[in-house]
């Protein structure tokens, strides 16, 4: 059987674009003498992010590794760590893992490595094993220090190298202790390492993954990050059958793509099983690099220059009769937003009825305003998370004057106005429509603060030739957004009416 191996690039990758030489193989040398022998994946993020500027300084002053866990992020630390002690001439290396016990391994494994070799720890004046504060001292004073993350672990020293282990979970607090470590260091490097993020505790992996993908839009390096990423691009609601520009979770390529570690430490199958086990959510974030990033700020307005919808603003325009309603809502559920479409003239008036935290509020809303204009029909997106709400929508609508709902054959309830659900065509047609709108001048808005921010944090999710609004990672909700360009779209949507029952003109027994 022909052996298959992970991909030794990653998917994400920018380094700054200006250097001359790199220590990288110096600290890929130093590893092997030690007996640490490094995968190609370890030695070319060595070499990357160890490149030097002409003056000699580090040409990425910080450097991010983000991959699934067991593929040898630890070893690619310790490489980095034994050239810093008894090569590069570090004063001074900080070690922070999250947790105590992790940083309290990684004391031993590079103590283990230091023993093995006679030239290297005939240097080490002592191994301090401290409980909390383990470390490497050499007779020359330079040190090792091992430290759990709190608030004010690390303050009060000078760092030459801070390495963040367990970066998924890094909070202001802990870097408020431990990046001014850095700031007397002319020469400094900070690493982040870990895994995908988790959510809220990611706020500085998703802060460093957001400059990667700016920097990568732009195609413009970052000045001073170096970013790693080994993750695959998952499929998401919008994408048509048979998408290639995203990635089936459930085929082997994608395991390849996210963890460089297969055919050196980890094997296809036992990743196969891991999906078994964990069911696809857990898999995709462990084992693929699908990541739940907090939102984060980017650049704003760039898919709709401000300019161009500041122009729009009417402070005397409504939406006259038919009016057509939207309902959206964020991924994570935390605000919605139902919006209305009308004609105004030549132009179309769209607003933000209501942005409010939750979901409870949604459909008793949608009911007053049913009830108190009539609206061609209400337009929901059943792929998306406001999917969820149109049973229940359906269910208010047909049942607007208390006296119960009309019902089908079938027991579905009849809402008395239409309720469309989008397919994936009619949601870019939808936001294509919207955008040549407002470039050609035909939309017209009271600049509701919600729809604006909405529109500066926009960002596009390319599908094919088309595109859509992109729904995560943009670190903004933009459920306005969504909202009125479904429900433009609305006003022009085709509905289709309800059979009528017709008599039988004759019975047979």
């Amino acid at each position: 059987m022909t052996e298959v191996y992970g991909h030794q690039r990653p998917r994400l990758l920018t380094v700054p674009g200006e250097s001359l030489t790199s220590a990288g193989e110096e600290a890929v040398q130093l590893a092997a003498r030690a007996g640490l022998q490094l995968d190609p994946w370890q030695r070319f993020v060595l070499d990357q992010s160890m490149r030097e500027r002409a003056d000699g300084n580090w040409a990425a002053g910080e450097v991010a590794v983000n991959l699934p866990r067991q593929n040898g992020k630890g070893a690619l630390i310790e490489a980095r760590e034994l050239w810093g002690l008894f090569v590069g001439g570090e004063q001074l290396i900080m070690h922070s893992a999250h947790e105590f016990k992790t940083a309290k391994r990684a004391f031993r494994r590079i103590e283990r490595l230091i023993r093995r070799c006679p030239d290297l720890h005939k240097r080490v004046k002592r191994f301090w094993q401290t409980t909390g504060e383990e470390s490497v001292e050499l007779h020359s004073g330079q040190e090792l220090r091992f430290i759990a993350r709190s608030g004010g672990s690390g303050r009060g020293f000078t760092a030459d190298t801070v390495i963040l282990d367990e970066c998924m979970i890094l909070g202001d607090d802990a870097m408020g202790a431990l990046a001014p470590t850095l700031a007397a260091v002319e020469n400094s490097q900070l690493w982040y390492l870990g895994s995908a993020g988790i959510g809220a505790q990611s706020q500085q992996l998703a802060r460093l993954r957001q400059r990667a993908l700016d920097a990568l839009e732009s195609g413009k390096p970052d000045p001073a990050l170096a970013y790693f990423e080994w993750s695959i691009d998952p499929h998401v609601d919008e994408c048509t059958t048979g998408c290639t520009r995203h990635d089936d979770i459930e085929v082997i390529e994608s395991i390849l793509k996210a963890n460089p570690a297969i055919g050196y430490r980890l094997t296809v199958e036992k990743s196969v099983n891991e999906r078994l086990m964990m069911g696809n959510a857990l898999y995709a974030r462990e084992r693929l690099g699908v990541g739940d990033y907090p939102a984060v700020a980017s650049k704003t307005w760039q898919v709709i220059a401000e300019a161009v919808w500041r122009a729009l603003v009417d402070g005397d325009s409504a939406a006259t009769d038919p009016v057509s309603f939207a309902i959206d809502v964020t991924p994570e559920r935390s605000h919605a937003s139902i919006c209305v479409a009308g004609a105004y003239g030549k132009a179309t008036h769209v607003e933000v009825i209501e942005n409010r935290p939750g979901t409870g509020w949604v459909i008793e809303r949608a009911k007053d305003l049913t009830k108190r204009h009539g609206p061609r029909c209400w337009v929901v997106d059943p792929g998306s998370p406001a999917g969820s709400l149109i049973g229940p929508l359906r269910a208010a609508l047909a049942d607007l004057d208390g006296e119960g709902p009309e019902l089908t054959d079938d027991g579905v309830p009849i809402p008395a106005v239409p309720i469309v659900e989008t397919k994936t065509r009619d949601v870019v047609q939808a936001t294509g429509q919207f955008y040549d709108a407002v470039i050609a001048g035909e939309i017209t808005h009271l600049d509701n603060a919600p729809l604006a921010t909405a529109l500066a944090g926009a960002r596009k999710r390319e599908l094919g030739d088309a595109w859509a609004w992109a729904r995560r990672a943009v670190g903004v909700d933009i459920s306005p957004l969504v909202g009125v360009t479904l429900a433009k779209w609305g006003l022009q949507a085709e509905i289709e009416e309800p059979e009528e029952e017709v008599e039988p003109w004759a019975e047979y027994a």
